[in-house]
């Protein structure tokens, strides 16, 4: 016997949704879709972090930007999607279950990408999230007659790029990285071109609140070094110094909080063109957060003296990206907040004075300068707030 209200239809008509629509979260489908992207993060933080242990810096950043951007982007088509077309039936709950396991097989090609730059095992996962991508595409364009041209050149866009990548696999060196920048500007103009024909319907408060949650996730890593910080200091007698590194990562991590969810983001989506800036802005976001995640593990490497890096540079690898996170966050929410609302004097000396942190690693030690960098953060907000609410 069927119970009203919890059975899955087999198939609805995949209309775009009402953008106006209240009390629209995410569902239960869309957490699951997240919690696959958490393995594929944690490996990408993890192998950057194990580069900058080995002095190996700049090849480890590379390569980190690129797995982050198949990452990032993969999650962030699915996401508008959904916002403008779930259906939550049968056949739209098989494609991104597909979509779910290609994120988990990007996952298991991560350490060969960033230390090999073997991308075989990721592009592979990469197709096969897009390729139900572009049936979903198609889907809505049989359905939805208003929004036809528009799905169809997501569709075609998607697998037009698609092959491309594949073909990329046959180009090696420094023309293969060269090719990859082509073809990541390449999927960044898909959404462009195919916007122009018809917007899609994507719902504001849904995307603000999705991008929130993959925020939280990113945040996982840093609480996970963190974590690892307090862990160490209790099996090592107590260690000063990896106390400090906690203590550090905590305050950093409750700061970046605070301040990407002092919300109001969505109000200022008034057009396609902002919405997508404020969009692909989110890569330097969700990638300086997973790379600060990284850096603090890093941190607790060389205040265990376990590292071939120095204090200095583990110190730059903490520092940079939450420098990086706000410089990106402020720029997005000129576009979004209302004029008079923001404080960039008050950005810019924090930034400064985090990019100064650092230097007092080799003489006080890694545990003192992100303590100084939690410190630096905190106080930033707290001045901030003060601003906003005088």
């Amino acid at each position: 016997m069927a119970v009203p209200g919890l059975q899955v239809p087999w198939r609805r008509r995949m209309e775009g949704r009402d953008p106006a629509e209240s009390h629209r979260a995410s569902t239960p489908l869309e957490l699951l879709f997240d919690l696959c992207f958490v393995v594929a993060i944690a490996q990408a933080a993890a192998q950057l972090a194990h580069g900058i242990e080995e002095n190996h810096t700049v090849a480890a950043l590379v390569g980190f930007a690129m797995v982050f951007f198949a990452i990032w982007w993969a999650w962030m088509n699915f996401t508008w999607f959904a916002s403008a077309y779930d259906v939550d039936d049968v056949p739209y709950r098989l494609l991104v279950l597909l979509q779910m396991a290609g994120a988990l097989i990007l996952a298991a090609g991560v350490p060969a990408a960033l230390n090999d730059y073997d991308f075989t095992i990721v592009t592979v996962g990469y197709a096969v999230m897009r390729i139900p991508q572009v049936a979903q595409w198609l889907r809505a364009a049989h359905d939805h007659v208003e929004g036809r041209v528009t799905a169809r050149r997501y569709a075609l866009g998607i697998a037009v790029v698609q092959l491309a990548w594949i073909a990329r696999l046959f180009v090696p060196g420094v023309a293969g990285i060269v090719l990859f920048g082509v073809l990541a500007l390449a999927e960044l103009a898909v959404p462009a071109w195919a916007e122009r024909a018809r917007p899609t319907s994507w719902h504001p408060e849904h995307i603000a609140e999705r991008y929130g949650l993959f925020t939280i996730i990113g945040l996982g890593e840093v609480i996970l070094a963190t974590t690892v910080a307090f862990q160490s200091s209790m099996t090592t007698g107590l260690s000063l110094e990896l106390i400090l590194v906690g203590l550090g990562g905590l305050l950093l991590m409750f700061g970046i909080w605070w301040v990407y969810f002092l919300g109001g983001d969505e109000h200022g989506f008034d057009s396609v063109r902002t919405a997508l800036t404020w969009g692909y802005g989110h890569y330097f976001v969700f990638g300086a957060i997973a790379a600060l995640g990284a850096g603090l593990e890093v941190a607790v490497q060389v205040a265990e003296h376990d590292a071939h890096a120095s204090p200095l540079v583990s110190g730059f690898a903490v520092a940079v990206p939450v420098a990086v996170f706000l410089v990106v966050i402020s720029v997005l929410r000129r576009l979004v907040w209302p004029a008079g609302t923001l404080t960039p004097a008050l950005v810019g000396c924090c930034v400064v004075l985090l990019l100064l942190c650092p230097l007092l690693a080799p003489v006080a030690g890694i545990g003192v300068s992100v303590l100084v960098m939690g410190l630096v953060l905190a106080a930033a907000l707290a001045g901030f707030l003060r601003l906003r609410h005088a």
